[in-house]
């Protein structure tokens, strides 16, 4: 069933591959431990998502380890070569169920992809297709959780169309006279409030 899903070779040779699932990589490494009750919940979860992995796809996979400590808009990111998630604890606590259903195995879908099959595009196929036939979870790129809370702070520009929001990193290249960003609509360069 998932032969044209893993006809690739893997990266992992078949010697690494059976010292992967030595007890020490079985339970999830914590290098950040949890203080909540929704950041426990999400290491169930990530845990509960391996297994369901390594069933369907006949392997073991080293665990991760978790942090919570992901701060912006983005709601999880994945480092490939370090075997590390990071999540963001405002967005879990403010969107959890979404949160839990769509991020966490996204980004476990990035580490899998990155064992299964080295170095490929972030959402390509091979990811898709553990997204859809791993998870059963449709393979959205972006996430759609409320952001409003952890938006930074916005300063107002203005064009012919009106008032554009900028955020704090793009207003200082201005101050510095870094770069000048123009209207999508009109093309006119944003100017600050005189």
């Amino acid at each position: 069933m998932f032969k044209t899903l893993f006809s690739r070779p893997t990266k992992l040779s078949s010697t690494k591959a059976s010292s992967v699932g030595s007890s020490h990589t079985r339970s999830i490494a914590k290098s950040c431990l949890p203080k909540t009750e929704v950041q426990q919940t999400v290491l169930k979860k990530i845990e509960a998502d391996y297994q369901q992995a390594e069933a369907i796809l006949g392997r073991q996979f080293p665990r991760p380890i978790v942090q919570f400590t992901l701060r912006g808009k983005s709601a999880g990111t994945a480092h490939l070569q370090l075997n590390k998630l990071r999540f963001n604890p405002v967005l879990l606590e403010e969107n959890s169920t979404e949160f839990i259903e769509q991020v966490v195995p996204h980004e476990i879908s990035h580490l899998l992809s990155y064992q299964l099959f080295g170095r490929v595009k972030p959402h390509g196929v091979e990811w898709q297709r553990i997204m859809h036939q791993v998870y059963n979870v449709p393979a959205h790129t972006t996430h759609q959780l409320n952001t409003q809370s952890v938006a930074g702070k916005q300063f107002e520009y203005y064009c012919a169309c009106g008032p554009v929001q900028l955020s704090i990193r793009r207003h200082n290249k201005v101050l510095r006279n870094q770069t000048q960003y123009r209207c999508k609509n009109c093309s006119q360069v944003l100017a600050a409030k005189a």
